[in-house]
């Protein structure tokens, strides 16, 4: 697949940039730091240390740079449990209010415009990494290569590293392809207004993968359509950080739902609220629809619910349903038959998400409430779906092969 054209204007932007790149690069760091956005200043005299990978263990593997949701951190500690690997994650700390763990953390600042942090960091990924999983097709090294990552394939291949790339969604989902074939997709005339966007950027992901011939991962079963020859590397959460004690409708008179959207709009919460909203104002459920909550505040929110509405747009389950399951709750939400096939095929066993579209959510709910037994037993088989294959034990071989085990 050649790189999709790029419109005048985008090629006027880039030529700037590049003018723009070239005369930061003769500029002093000091300079440069006073010369760039507030939000981006960074100390050019005491940059962060570059990433540590033990020279001593056999398989030294980088997951960087955006440990979207966390799980960046999460699949290198899943690496970690074959024998003689060691792996750190890297992630650009956006300043968001959802704040993950993670190796190594580096301002955006520093990231774009510190030259003393990138070859810092340069040096110690291509004299110490063994392998790198790149997600999102971002640059390990900062701005220089920002828009083409091309440059620092060539390098750590030629320096003997292994690459693999990882995608997580919306950096690879196809908006023309899910609109396509998704009657609810958030990339509709009237839907997201990143959508032409991230068409341009999908293609030139699709485009990447095509020319590069590397080994590639995406985090979710949907993206397959996107990627057939990609291999799905499942999320990653910890059960029993999100294990509960209590079983859901116990001592409640109205069942609690709660709606946490990370993105509104891709979660379909135009669609959800006003349903249950009303269902509430019916006196037959308590509604919840809270957005902004860190991690832990999401701990806590979800083991206070009994039901959990997670998305209708995407037809997709990722970490926040896993999370939901790991509690024990039961999980409403629309997730298509590719998706289900792919789990019944890979995991051997049905998704334990009830299916509800927008049409229906209305009808699900009632059910759910008319018959809480039947949802609570759906419900129990979350934790142990959980814990069979989103702990990190299926991520680990996932990445079996490409880590060099037979």
């Amino acid at each position: 697949m050649p790189r999709p054209p790029r419109r005048p204007v985008e090629r006027g932007k880039d030529a700037l940039r590049s003018v723009l790149r070239a005369a930061l690069a003769v500029t002093p760091g000091a300079l440069v730091s006073r010369m760039v956005d507030p939000a981006q200043r960074f100390d050019p005299g005491h940059p962060s240390p570059a990433i540590d990978l033990p020279r001593d263990a056999p398989v030294r593997l980088l997951v960087a740079p955006t440990n979207s949701a966390g799980q960046g951190w999460a699949w290198a500690r899943a690496a970690e449990r074959l024998d003689g690997v060691v792996a750190r994650a890297m992630q650009i700390d956006m300043n968001r209010f959802a704040r993950f763990p993670a190796d190594q953390s580096v301002t955006r600042g520093e990231y774009r415009w510190s030259r003393r942090w990138q070859r810092a960091q340069r040096r110690a990924v291509l004299a110490g990494a063994t392998h790198v999983l790149l997600e999102s097709a971002s640059p390990l090294f900062g701005d220089p290569h920002r828009r083409d990552v091309r440059g620092e394939l060539r390098r750590l291949r030629r320096a003997g590293v292994e690459v693999a790339l990882l995608f997580h969604g919306s950096d690879i989902r196809s908006p023309s392809r899910h609109r396509a074939r998704a009657e609810w997709s958030p990339f509709g005339p009237e839907g997201w207004d990143q959508t032409a966007a991230l068409e341009r950027v999908t293609a030139e992901n699709a485009a990447l993968v095509e020319e590069v011939d590397l080994p590639v991962f995406v985090s979710t079963p949907d993206l397959l359509v996107d990627l057939p020859e990609a291999q799905w590397l499942p999320v990653v959460v910890d059960p029993d950080r999100w294990a509960t004690t209590r079983a859901p409708f116990v001592d409640r008179e109205r069942p609690l739902i709660v709606h946490i959207p990370s993105r509104t709009i891709v979660k379909g919460t135009d669609l959800i609220d006003p349903v249950l909203h009303g269902l509430a104002a019916e006196g037959l459920i308590d509604y919840r629809s809270i957005t902004g909550l860190s991690n832990d505040e999401m701990v806590a929110a979800y083991g206070e619910a009994d039901i959990v509405v997670d998305q209708l747009r995407l037809g997709i389950y990722g970490v926040a349903a896993c999370e939901a399951m790991a509690a024990g709750r039961v999980v409403v939400s629309h997730v298509d038959e590719q998706v289900r096939g792919v789990v019944e095929r890979e995991c051997g066993e049905a998704l334990p998400v009830i299916e509800a579209t927008a049409t229906t959510l209305e009808s699900v709910v009632r059910d759910i409430v008319a018959d809480p037994a039947r949802a609570t037993e759906r419900a129990s088989a979350g934790p142990e779906f959980v814990r069979a294959h989103h702990d990190g034990a299926r991520s680990a071989d996932a990445l079996r092969s490409f880590l060099g085990f037979v």
